[in-house]
């Protein structure tokens, strides 16, 4: 009997130090197109939904940025936070696509929305009412279509959505969670500062092309991650109703939009105090993508960091506290292992 219960013993010894020592699951990238109705006019407007895949590493072409991710592969099996990423003024998520692949290598499914009117491309809104107030809702309406589509929406937990927001998206994420743009304070802090040429180049009027709409919050946002987040319109008394986790990072040296009068003055009226890094010596493209030798040479004003700053460590720790701050603040992704769903 003894020596059954030794070999008992030493069976399941041998059992657990197999477990332990077995991989963890390691997940790929997919992605998947989305196209909806901007609910500002009713034309096609379009995202992109990266998401875990158990099939094997691809990399991708997508516009002009070269991607670790494979187009409709296979979704790992599980259910997954949903993270929606708002680009800044005249931009593209693509950017960042670095953050959004890790993200979805941690398992989170981000979809990175391009604004219409307001993207590399297409700058027709820009300065108007219409984009301020229809950039939230363009986002919540990408929400809507990522639940809604019939590839995602098994492998998505509803009740779990971040919003991702760089430079004016930031204030497109704090609109998402409860904030009310006051346009008095931007013409007033254009008044006091007209030599800002990035928020201040129309005088701080924006022009009223819609006078019927409001900012709308979507109360299916739970946290925000913040990168150089344009706050300007934003007093104490009108971020009163936003209650979401948040996460924010600006640079130090950023000179389009100041971190004084944005990201560090959010940090002093947000009515919970967000996680705040201020990175010394970084400017507003820093959070960027790390450029490749191609993007370097074509565009270098957003490619060249400070002497000191280095990106690809700014990323790696940006990477790293946004997965441990969404998995924290939203449930912790579930997951079947290296199974897969055909699409």
């Amino acid at each position: 009997m003894m020596r059954l219960c030794a070999v008992l013993l030493i069976c399941l010894s041998s059992s657990l130090l197999t477990a332990q020592a077995a991989p963890p699951v390691h997940w790929s990238v997919g992605y998947h197109r989305l196209t909806f109705l901007d609910p500002l006019d009713l034309k096609p407007m379009s995202a992109i939904a990266f998401y875990p895949s158990s099939d094997r590493e691809h990399t991708s072409r997508i516009g002009n940025y070269t991607i670790r991710a494979g187009a409709d592969t296979n979704v790992a099996i599980g259910r997954y936070p949903l993270l929606m990423l708002s680009h800044g003024n005249t931009g593209t998520p693509l950017a960042l696509h670095d953050l959004i692949t890790s993200l979805a290598r941690k398992g989170f499914i981000v979809v990175a929305v391009l604004h219409p009117g307001d993207n590399y491309k297409d700058q027709s809104r820009l300065g108007t009412l219409s984009n301020l107030y229809g950039r939230p809702m363009q986002i919540s309406e990408a929400i809507t279509a990522a639940l809604g589509d019939p590839t995602l929406s098994p492998f998505i937990e509803a009740e779990n959505v971040g919003v991702i927001g760089y430079s004016a998206g930031g204030e497109t994420a704090l609109i998402l969670a409860g904030a009310q743009p006051n346009l008095e304070r931007l013409r007033r802090y254009c008044r006091q500062h007209p030599d800002d040429e990035d928020a201040c180049n129309t005088k701080g009027e924006l022009i009223v092309d819609r006078d019927d709409l409001q900012p709308v919050a979507d109360p299916r946002v739970h946290a925000l991650l913040l990168m150089a987040p344009l706050g300007l319109m934003f007093g104490r008394h009108t971020l009163s109703d936003v209650h979401v986790p948040v996460l924010m990072y600006s640079g130090g040296a950023d000179t389009l939009v100041f971190p004084d009068k944005n990201a560090a003055a959010l940090a002093r009226k947000l009515p919970v105090a967000p996680q705040f890094k201020l990175i010394a010596g970084a400017g507003h493209f820093v959070f960027m993508a790390p450029c490749s030798p191609e993007q370097l040479q074509a565009t270098p004003g957003l490619c060249t960091d400070a002497e000191g700053v280095n990106r690809e460590d700014i990323h790696r720790d940006l990477i790293h506290e946004a997965g441990r701050f969404f998995t924290k603040t939203l449930s912790t992704p579930s997951h079947g292992g290296m199974q897969t769903a055909n699409q």
